[in-house]
Formats: C-alpha cells, sequence, structure tokens
C-alpha cells in the first residue's frame, strides 16, 4: 500500500491528513505536533472560526515546510448559509490567501454546491482564479456523481471531500468515480465516534489497535485516492490517529470490516 498520493498529479502528500476544523485559537500545539509526525496535508475552511482556523494555522506553521499543503475551502458566508456567487467566491479567495500568508492555494476546495447558482458559475470563477495564478488546484466537497461530472467538464478537480466511513458508505459511487479518474478522495468525519460494530471490535483486537485505528486502516487499504483527514484537539489523540498509518490488515480482515455497512447504505 502506498502510503503518499499525488493531488492534481503533483502535489505530494502523506495519505493520512489532518483536519484543522476541531482547533480553538490556542491549539496551535496540536497541528504542531501533527507536522512533528509527519503529516502533510492539513484541512481547514472559512467556515471554521469564519477564517480564524486560517489564522491559527499561519501563525502555527508560518514559514510553511515545503512539503506540506495546507487546503482550504470556501462558499460559505456567515450565519452558516450557502453562497456560491462568483464575487463572493473570489473575494473569501483572496481573504484567505491574507489570512494563511499565501501567494497562491495550491489546493482550494468549494465547501458546498450552492444550489441557488449554477455549478457553472461558481466552477468558473474557480477556474478564473486558478487561471489567474491564486489557485493551484481545485477540489469540490459533497458532491453527487453527475455534479462531479458536470464540474470536470469545466475544469480539472483534483479533489473530492465528503463524508465517508467504515459506517456510512453513501458516497461510495462518488469514491468509485474519484478512483477511476485518480481524484483524491478526502473522507470527511472518517470515523464516527460512539458507535460500535462487532466486526472492528474483533479485528482491533486481533491487531492491538482501537477501532479508530482499525478504522482508518480499512480506510487506507480501501482505495489508493483515499486521504483521511481525522481532527482533534488533543495530542493523545492525534497521535493514536497517525500511528494507524502503520497497520497493516489482511485480505480477511479488510473483507470482514467491509461487511460492517454494504456500500451505498448509511448508519449514521
Amino acid at each position: 500500500m502506498d502510503d503518499e498520493f499525488r493531488i492534481g498529479g503533483e502535489l505530494r502528500v502523506r495519505r493520512l491528513g489532518f483536519g484543522a476544523m476541531h482547533l480553538s485559537p490556542t491549539d496551535g500545539d496540536v497541528v504542531r505536533r501533527a507536522v512533528e509526525l509527519g503529516v502533510t496535508l492539513i484541512d481547514t475552511a472559512y467556515l471554521y472560526g469564519w477564517g480564524a482556523n486560517e489564522e491559527l494555522l499561519a501563525r502555527t506553521l508560518w514559514p510553511y515546510r515545503k512539503e506540506v499543503l495546507v487546503t482550504t475551502k470556501v462558499g460559505v458566508a456567515r450565519p452558516g448559509r450557502l453562497d456560491g456567487r462568483p464575487e463572493v467566491l473570489r473575494a473569501q479567495v483572496h481573504a484567505a490567501l491574507t489570512r494563511l500568508r499565501m501567494g497562491r492555494l495550491d489546493l482550494l476546495q468549494l465547501h458546498r454546491i450552492d444550489p441557488e447558482v449554477p455549478l457553472a458559475d461558481q466552477v468558473g470563477a474557480l477556474k478564473d482564479l486558478r487561471d489567474q495564478g491564486k489557485i493551484g488546484h481545485i477540489g469540490l466537497s459533497e458532491v453527487t456523481v453527475d455534479q462531479l461530472a458536470e464540474a470536470r467538464g469545466i475544469v480539472e478537480v483534483a479533489s473530492v471531500q465528503n463524508r465517508y466511513n467504515l459506517l456510512d458508505r453513501e458516497h461510495e459511487q462518488v469514491l468509485a468515480a474519484c478512483e477511476a479518474a485518480g481524484i483524491a478522495f478526502l473522507p470527511w468525519r472518517p470515523v464516527l465516534p460512539g458507535v460500535t460494530d462487532s466486526a472492528v471490535g474483533e479485528v482491533a483486537t486481533e491487531i492491538g489497535a482501537t477501532p479508530a485505528q482499525t478504522s482508518l486502516a480499512w480506510l487506507l487499504a480501501r482505495s489508493p485516492v483515499m486521504l483521511p483527514i481525522p481532527g482533534t484537539a488533543k495530542i493523545t489523540h492525534l497521535e493514536e490517529n497517525i500511528a494507524a498509518g502503520a497497520l497493516r490488515l489482511t485480505r480477511a480482515q479488510r473483507d470482514r470490516l467491509g461487511s460492517a455497512a454494504r456500500p451505498g447504505e448509511s448508519l449514521r
């Protein structure tokens, strides 16, 4: 199993990343420790504290190591409504560049597709920013197979960030589409807290790991385009998550875990 992936064919990252959503403005030690442990993919968004999360990452990590990719998302406006109008997306991208202290966002993701704005207008605005050198690669979040196909007809899509985990595989078809096209798939909520399954517990005992670690190991084995981004505000939990990257499951163990939820089924 390859532990690395090239997003958009060129952004080389370790497949087990870090989601910064849970961090407070005083949790810089957590993200600093993530980088020390070898994490090279860090995911944030304007929605996370309305820019405060991006500012935390800049305060903590700037100047960025060349191997570290910080990706952010736009398309949600206060007080939490979707807003995909081109002028709003442009303003949010420029503000993110300032907060993250970057000249270019190597990977920028559309947080959600605004149903009130034509998808072509939303993706087209990001394409224009890419052509201007403000964005390197474009990603999407919470999209269907049809929306992904429509967007790819307008611009190259480097990543998709949909909800997906061992017990919640509603977006199995989107994952399949990403795998076929070599698009990075960043599952958010990669581990369902508080949900137990007998197969997960049994395999975890066999490999000497926690259920959460076992679930992350299954994700990494599930597809070569899978880049989980578990998040936490606790260093001990972070270290536990990152250790999952070294776990290896047998074919039989993967099959048993895979039967925990049928493809396309959600156990939320």
